[in-house]
């Protein structure tokens, strides 16, 4: 993977799906952006992890429901591997238990395959940066089986210090730790301790728990006592 320190290196990315017209799409619609290069394609999970592991790339989409291993689990695999490619699935899936299980497993991302291309590139951009994405249909759709109480909400953002807030709102908007830095003037290395603070108050796994726990806040703030 080039580093996240060279702004003219192009995005690495390998598509993992197996439908071969749609994999063909992907490639030609990439092309057209000067800074997204997919530099391979793979039909099945088995065939994505041998790809991802082979060519390191910065991103790799990987569809969620394929023959034999599916899109879950080839995020697990390759996380288990130790994979520092940023995984997104790709999928025609807006099920809310599909975003959870991809998330739990280690995505960083989940976008949807009516997307408008535009917007793919720069979910693409967000992610390989290090940020967390998803589609907006996504996001208003994500709903826990038991969503904390209004006052658990509201203890858990006492909870947490102004820079730490800072931090989350920024992080919730798909934010890399890099500019989050740059927005509130802090060092990096800050950044990363006070998502850590974040992620333990509230008893979080990841940002992307995050980002949808202050949905719940603000979806919350906006209903009547």
């Amino acid at each position: 993977m080039h580093s996240p320190t060279d702004d003219t290196a192009p995005i690495r990315l390998v598509v993992v799906d197996d439908h071969a017209l749609f994999r063909k799409g992907i490639g030609q619609l990439l092309s057209m952006y000067g800074d997204l290069h997919v530099v391979a394609e793979a039909a099945s999970g088995a065939e994505g992890i041998e790809a991802v592991l082979t060519h390191q790339p910065d991103v790799a989409l990987v569809d969620l429901h394929m023959k034999g291993l599916d899109g879950i689990s080839v995020v697990r695999a390759l996380k288990t591997a130790g994979s520092a490619t940023r995984l997104v699935m790709l999928t025609v899936s807006d099920s809310s238990f599909d975003v959870m299980e991809a998330l739990k497993a280690g995505a960083s991302g989940y976008l949807l395959k009516d997307m408008e291309p535009d917007e793919f590139c720069l979910k693409l951009r967000q992610v390989a940066a290090g940020g967390t994405v998803l589609s907006a249909e996504v996001g208003s759709i994500l709903a826990k089986p038991q969503p904390p109480s209004r006052e658990s909400i509201d203890a858990g953002w006492a909870s947490l210090t102004a820079r730490e807030q800072e931090t989350l709102e920024l992080v919730s908007k798909g934010a890399s730790n890099k500019i989050v830095a740059r927005s509130l003037g802090i060092a990096e290395s800050t950044v990363k301790v006070h998502v850590k603070h974040v992620l333990q108050k509230l008893n979080l796994r990841n940002r992307f728990e995050a980002a949808v726990w202050l949905r719940e806040l603000r979806q919350e703030e906006g209903r009547p006592s």
